[in-house]
């Protein structure tokens, strides 16, 4: 890719996601998201690889439909309330194009399948980008919409993506399938929670990408791939490794690291809402995603080369790693201690 085309598309990346967050108009949120479908295809694509090309006509077709049914749904409430505004969603119809639409656009099950391809077929930098960055307009407009979704389908929703997330993850051997499970056992906590707290999802989704950022950074630094790739790479940085150990337990939301705060304060909140049925489904669901955490967590640690795979060993860095991922590292173990300052500010 040239300079020049990475600029562009940085740039209109950045201002599309800006559009969409900052808007209240419908039509102009639209805009946005399709500003970021367009500006975010160049970097899947920039390989040229099958794989790649693959991965982008995926995530072109799946994104266009979902902007349809947004603009669909937006255009209905217009039809019925004559309101264009995004707060304003009234009509019921409306309503749940918009939670399918926004479904789609994240990934939750059952709208999941585009997800693990897309980012199998991208770049690990890229991939950082499509499970953090390209989320946070759909989730924003998930959640000034919040107050008029269907309780009960997002909670479906929820549920179905935390279990499938984490069982579907069991049987990967590619990391970034493995993380694209992730996402989407994650995105159903936040959805769990984003009618009764909004502000509680968005704090979860934060933490999240803080979380996800750090582990793709580290696996983008090792070089690793897939889980063979990962078996010798600690032998490259010790160090990092031991750091990528503890930020995949944190994903898995393991106390005392950051990843349990969210999780616990989800669950505490169905509770007060007297969804206690749902906060115990939720938390049995996590142990399913707590088992591949740990496989992970076991291969980049604890196994010891010389194995039996043909596999061709990296003795160094092809380039050093960068202070950002030691911060996001630090963060993602070391947050939890905070928790009462994270809440008054919330």
């Amino acid at each position: 890719m040239s300079p020049h085309t990475k600029l562009i598309s940085s740039l209109s990346l950045i201002l599309g996601t800006t559009i969409t967050i900052s808007s209240t108009h419908w039509m102009m949120a639209w805009a946005g998201l399709e500003l970021n479908t367009l500006a975010i295809i160049p970097f899947i694509s920039k390989s040229h690889h099958p794989r790649a090309i693959e991965a982008t006509i995926k995530y072109f077709l799946v994104q266009a439909t979902a902007s349809t049914l947004l603009l669909f749904s937006s255009m209905t409430n217009a039809w019925s309330t004559g309101q264009w505004d995004i707060t304003q969603l009234t009509h019921p119809t409306s309503s749940l194009l918009l939670t399918v639409a926004i479904a789609m656009k994240l990934g939750l099950v059952p709208f999941h399948f585009w997800f693990p391809e897309v980012l199998q077929g991208s770049p690990m930098t890229t991939a950082l980008l499509l499970s953090t960055m390209m989320k946070f307009p759909p989730t924003t407009l998930l959640i000034m919409t919040s107050h008029s979704l269907n309780p009960t389908l997002l909670t479906i929703l929820a549920i179905t993506s935390v279990a499938l997330g984490g069982w579907m993850g069991l049987n990967q051997t590619q990391l970034r399938k493995i993380l694209a499970f992730s996402s989407i056992a994650h995105l159903g906590w936040m959805a769990a929670v984003i009618i009764y707290s909004p502000k509680l999802a968005l704090m979860t989704f934060y933490l999240y990408t803080l979380m996800t950022t750090a582990v793709f950074l580290t696996l983008n630094s090792t070089k690793a791939l897939k889980l063979t790739t990962l078996m010798t790479s600690w032998t490259k940085s010790p160090t990092l490794n031991a750091a990528l150990m503890l930020a995949l337990l944190s994903l898995a939301g393991l106390p005392p690291l950051t990843g349990f705060l969210p999780k616990w304060l989800i669950i505490q909140e169905l509770t007060k809402q007297e969804m206690a049925t749902t906060a115990t489904i939720l938390a049995i669901l996590s142990l399913l995603g707590l088992f591949f955490y740990l496989r992970l967590a076991y291969h980049s640690t604890i196994t010891l080369p010389p194995n039996s795979m043909n596999h061709m060993k990296h003795w160094h860095f092809t380039k050093p790693t960068n202070a950002m991922t030691a911060i996001l590292t630090s963060l993602s173990t070391l947050i939890l201690p905070l928790a009462p300052l994270i809440l008054t500010t919330t």
